[in-house]
């Protein structure tokens, strides 16, 4: 896992680093606590963050930051500007419900959420749900801008999509390899976990730096407070932009189905499988990625061990077949979908999937499929390339994972 090899960087983004290096850049580019949330309060003219139980994450995650992140010079300007957004977002929806307090008597409703494996086809799946119009999915601007809350006549031309498709394509502009692994785009919708990240209680954090001390006290907490918190920005965001059913997704509520449930208790949860072996050297790849973005620091799968190792992720799978066995969880509400069905025939994929949850699948709403899946070939932003590792030891890795692959009759891939 130590032997990923970062792609090489676009000219300009080795000069801004290069430029960097002889730059106090810590105090051109302060990440202080106070300071931020003054000017997060300075640049909405909002002050009320709303109760306290942010903060201990905000100043645990700024301190890994200043750290253990070895974030360089534009790393540490997109951080900034990442941090003042969620400051910003947390100041207006307290400032949405306190000009408007009945936003809490909004009711969301059977939500369907997609959860799975990284790289296991979620995302896939959410994009090819999303073009039901039964559905709504928070895109991509209104969860970085939540803030007048969105209205249906201007939903499609609001001026903040154009602020965020710039922001949001930056990524593949840093490292253009990372537009072959995940599509950005201001109208496509995003996951659960970078809306929370407002709450600085999320994966979408360790997900994007390299901060294991963030990491050790995450997996120590109780997450109800961030998933509360998301369902309060969903609420704001369906006020006067109704939704019939949300369509949320993020492979984390995997490793947190009964919160999941306590948040949404009547939400039907899809969970997409693939090999394992395939989906945990994808991941990889993509962690990488996304730190090269922000430091040239190597990447330390070591420091990661509790998530990276198979004989973490065969212990996670597993328990989430032990939710199921134990009926810890609403069984009947959860939904299987294997990727491999996804892949090679995905509309009777997706017909088999609406009859298990009991929704009608409309004819207008399979064409919106069909023709997404045209215009969305698989590679077409370039092929994700990643390696699988040698044989004796994904041997080794499917033993482990056998549990798992048996309960949801998992295919193998390699």
């Amino acid at each position: 896992m130590n032997s990923w090899t970062p792609p090489p960087r676009p000219d300009w983004v080795q000069q801004v680093i290069d430029e960097g290096r002889h730059m106090d850049i810590r105090s051109l580019v302060p990440l202080r606590a106070e300071e931020l949330m003054a000017t997060a309060r300075n640049n909405t003219g909002f002050d009320d963050f709303g109760s306290d139980e942010w903060l201990e994450g905000f100043h645990v995650f700024l301190e890994a930051l200043d750290q253990e992140a070895d974030l360089h010079l534009l790393g540490r300007l997109m951080t900034r500007s990442d941090i003042l957004r969620w400051l910003e977002a947390r100041l207006g929806i307290e400032a949405a419900y306190a000009q408007h307090p009945e936003i809490d008597d909004e009711v969301i409703e059977q939500p369907v959420i997609v959860t799975g494996l990284p790289r296991a086809g979620t995302s896939i799946l959410f994009e090819l749900l999303a073009q039901d119009s039964q559905f709504g999915s928070p895109r991509n601007w209104e969860m970085m801008f939540p803030y007048p809350p969105p209205e249906t006549a201007s939903y499609n031309s609001d001026p903040r999509i154009e602020r965020c498709q710039h922001l949001v394509t930056q990524w593949s502009r840093v490292v253009p390899t990372y537009a072959a692994m995940h599509e950005m785009g201001a109208n496509i919708p995003n996951e659960c976990i970078v809306a929370m990240s407002c709450t600085f209680l999320t994966e979408n954090l360790p997900g994007q730096y390299q901060i294991p001390g963030y990491n050790e006290w995450f997996y120590q907490q109780d997450l109800d407070y961030a998933y509360t918190y998301y369902r309060r920005m969903l609420k704001l965001l369906q006020w006067r932009n109704p939704r019939r059913h949300w369509l949320l997704k993020a492979p984390s509520h995997l490793g947190n189905l009964p919160v999941l449930f306590r948040t949404f208790p009547d939400a039907r949860v899809v969970i997409t499988h693939r090999d394992p072996i395939v989906a945990q050297a994808s991941v990889t790849n993509l962690l990488g990625t996304l730190y090269w973005m922000r430091s040239s620091q190597p990447f330390d799968a070591g420091a990661f061990e509790n998530l990276m190792t198979p004989e973490a992720g065969a212990a996670r799978l597993d328990a989430v077949v032990t939710l199921l066995e134990t009926a810890a969880v609403p069984t009947a509400q959860i939904h299987n979908f294997l990727y491999a069905q996804l892949v090679e025939q995905p509309l009777p994929a997706l017909e088999t999937l609406y009859r298990d949850m009991g929704l009608e699948l409309e004819p207008t709403a399979l064409r919106a499929m069909a023709n997404y899946l045209q215009q969305k070939p698989q590679g077409k932003f370039g092929r994700h390339q990643y390696s699988i590792g040698q044989q004796e030891e994904n041997a080794h890795k499917r033993q482990l994972f056998q549990r798992y692959q048996h309960y949801f009759q998992v295919p193998d891939e390699v």
